[in-house]
């Protein structure tokens, strides 16, 4: 009793349900591991009472909560109405330096309503709130006060879902990069009237032999990785003393591409990234121009403390290797006198990695402007992973932050009986809570700056997360739960600054209330065609006027198998390959024939597939048609089904038995497409005028009063 007591005290579960009515109990061994990675210890029955006897008392004592949320003209939080009568309020402002007093609540009529006389509600920002009881010593918390809404897409409109490495055209150097994202963006904006472009996250990757070339599970998610360049587009290219140096790093970046269009090789993105870094080497050479070199000390200057810690991380990482565990002890400290010391030694490596990072963030703002400029409504879409590498830059410069030995993952059920490890240390909630959220408020800031819209992957991360202790299979986990109100309250005030659409990754078991709470804050869900079916009733295909309108339509994802896989059955002969079925091939076979004729009757009975059956290519456009008869607020096209390739990026479950992210979109036939070929495709523009047709041209983009320019 003691025990479950101390866990729920810091949102620790005992217990978790795998399916509807099912129950099973935490281990306790694995409570008490993760009690102790929250710094609380409760290894014997000795500890546990100290900590009870520590904890409880304090948790009754206090006046505010870690974290107090309001939100703009709704009603007062309950913590704030039932402070005691001659409570004295002062409030520190985001950016001031002195507290502002606010008047005593007592004798006020009306206290939780939001123009309550006592109550001048703060501007919108992250701030710390002061309270003065009589009787009792001072107490402060977070007060965060954010808008009730993120903002919202202007009307209906669609778009294109890519994993921008996977779009190679004629410039690229081996992968897709950031100057094929800005003329994807221009391009489709104009000419298929696409209002936004997502892309996978492009965060700092841990660089390796190999480098793993998942962007779910980067060093950095604060910086994108300079490997997305356009190394042509950057301004000291023309200027560097040695062309002829250049002109040949070019040309072998153009036989790397030759060797994904022409030859059948795989995206290499070390390979791209080692002529990347010579060409980069010698452009830093170039002195930069009294503007560039002001536009590069502001940069500078806006991200502080954080880039400094990145690129010591990366110069370090040079030297020592990528895994921050591995280094001598002195360094493992951001702060030490020793790592004070070698950053001295490696000022040059330093500013190098901070100039690759202004480099990327100018091109990020260079594709977001011609979306824009191209009349999208939303423009690009970011992607924000669950979390980072353990040894890469993010936990090295932000240890207080992370819970060290522990895992993100998924628990037990019906679909995975042994759960999932993802390798990926979580967030500590009470660090986060004691810093402010300043850790998840840079990160949403970076993310957002040159962003339309973001998408968060797992999104019912912000309520809770499956903890995996080290050394232990992912069935031996539990839930830890955030502040979700101050994790949700943080996003839609950045976005709100921003002007920027958010959007989560809702698919699968997902706790009840949290799509509601989702929803009430104006952050949109994602929808997936094959997974929208009536399943409180009687299992069929979802009516397209039964879905939900706060959402991202789509009929696939990275993770997902293709529109034209799915309908051919070519997902599951290609998984029967690679040995992963649990059942006879004939049998999932016919399974997966009877869901597709499911599907293709509804598609036929409201007159979407006119062409009739066994026309593949017909079928993804009804596939598409029908999630434009949706009330979906954003319809999103995966670019390689408008080619019909058959090819997933990803394929869970799998490492080394599949390329995947190393694939570029290719056609039916599996031929590589390039983005000038996509341009230019038959099968592409028939199956976007189903688009263009069914909706109303773009409208403007509008940001909220006060936010952001993009």
């Amino acid at each position: 009793m003691g025990l479950s007591r101390l866990a729920a005290l810091h949102g620790v579960a005992t217990s978790f349900s795998p399916s509807a009515g099912v129950t099973e109990p935490v281990p306790e061994t694995t409570v008490v591991a993760v009690l102790g990675a929250l710094g609380v210890d409760a290894t014997t029955p000795e500890a546990v009472r100290d900590a009870l006897a520590a904890a409880e008392p304090a948790a009754r004592a206090r006046l505010l909560p870690a974290t107090l949320v309001v939100w703009s003209g709704e009603p007062l939080p309950p913590a704030l109405t039932a402070l005691p009568p001659g409570t004295e309020l002062s409030v520190r402002l985001e950016e001031a330096d002195e507290p502002v007093p606010l008047r005593v609540p007592a004798g006020e009529p009306d206290p939780a309503e939001p123009g309550s006389a006592w109550w001048a509600e703060p501007p919108l920002g992250v701030h710390r709130l002061t309270a003065h009881a009589p009787g009792r010593e001072p107490q402060d918390c977070t007060l965060v006060v954010a808008p009730d809404r993120v903002p919202q897409p202007p009307g209906r409109s669609h778009g294109l879902l890519v994993q921008l490495y996977s779009l190679l055209s004629a410039r690229s150097w081996g992968m897709g990069d950031l100057g094929d994202l800005a003329d994807l963006a221009s391009w489709s904006g104009r000419r298929l009237g696409a209002g936004f472009v997502q892309i996978n996250p492009l965060h700092a990757a841990v660089p390796g032999d190999p480098t793993d070339p998942s962007p779910y599970r980067p060093s950095s998610r604060r910086f994108p990785d300079p490997v997305h360049l356009r190394v042509e587009s950057v301004p000291e290219y023309g200027h560097v003393p040695d062309p002829l140096a250049l002109d040949a790093l070019r040309r072998k970046g153009a036989e790397l591409r030759e060797a994904v269009l022409d030859k059948g090789a795989l995206i290499d993105r070390d390979a791209v990234w080692a002529l990347k870094r010579q060409a980069l080497d010698l452009i830093l050479g170039v002195p930069l121009t009294p503007g560039r070199h002001a536009a590069y000390c502001d940069f500078l200057a806006a991200q502080g403390q954080a880039l400094e810690d990145h690129a010591l991380w990366c110069a370090l990482a040079e030297v020592h290797g990528p895994d921050w565990h591995g280094w001598p002890q002195e360094l493992r400290d951001p702060r030490s006198d020793a790592t004070a010391r070698a950053r001295a030694g490696l000022l040059d490596r330093v500013d190098h990695h901070c100039r690759l990072a202004w480099l990327t963030d100018t091109q990020l703002a260079d594709a977001q402007r011609a979306a824009l400029d191209a009349g999208a409504a939303v423009g690009i879409v970011h992607d924000l992973a669950v979390g980072v590498h353990p040894g890469g830059a993010d936990t090295w410069a932000q240890q207080d932050a992370f819970a060290h030995g522990m895992s993100v993952g998924a628990p037990p059920d019906a679909f995975n009986a042994r759960g999932q490890d993802w390798g990926l240390p979580p967030w500590r909630p009470d660090a986060l809570a004691a810093s402010g959220y300043a850790p998840y408020r840079g990160l949403l800031r970076g993310l957002l700056a040159h962003a339309g819209a973001l998408r968060i992957d797992h999104v019912m991360g912000l309520f809770r997360l499956w903890w995996v202790p080290e050394g232990r299979p992912p069935t031996e986990g539990t839930y830890v739960t955030h502040d979700a109100e101050a994790m949700l309250a943080v996003l839609v005030l950045e976005a709100h600054r921003a002007g920027a659409v958010v959007m989560g990754e809702d698919l699968g078991t997902v706790e009840p209330g949290v799509r509601e709470a989702l929803a009430r804050r104006g952050v949109l869900g994602t929808s997936v065609l094959w997974f929208e079916r009536d399943w409180a009733g009687d299992g069929r295909p979802l009516a397209p006027e039964r879905w939900r309108a706060d959402c991202l339509a789509t009929a696939t994802t990275h993770d997902l198998p293709s529109t034209a896989a799915r309908l051919t059955g070519d997902h599951v002969t290609l998984r029967h390959r690679l040995g992963l079925l649990t059942r006879p091939l004939d049998e999932e076979l016919r399974e997966d024939r009877a869901e597709i004729a499911e599907w293709l009757a509804l598609l036929t009975r409201l007159g979407m597939l006119p062409e009739g059956g066994g026309d593949e290519e017909a079928a993804v456009r009804a596939v598409h048609r029908f999630l434009l008869r949706t009330p979906a607020r954003m319809a999103g096209v995966w670019l390689p089904d408008t080619v019909g390739d058959r090819r997933p990026q990803n394929l869970p479950g799998t490492w080394d038995q599949y390329p995947n992210w190393r694939l570029p979109i290719a056609d039916a036939e599996g031929v590589p497409v390039t983005l000038e070929q996509l341009a230019a495709s038959p099968r592409l523009h028939r199956l976007m005028d189903v688009l263009r047709t069914a909706e109303a041209p773009p409208q403007t983009r509008t940001a909220p009063p006060g936010a952001r320019p993009a």
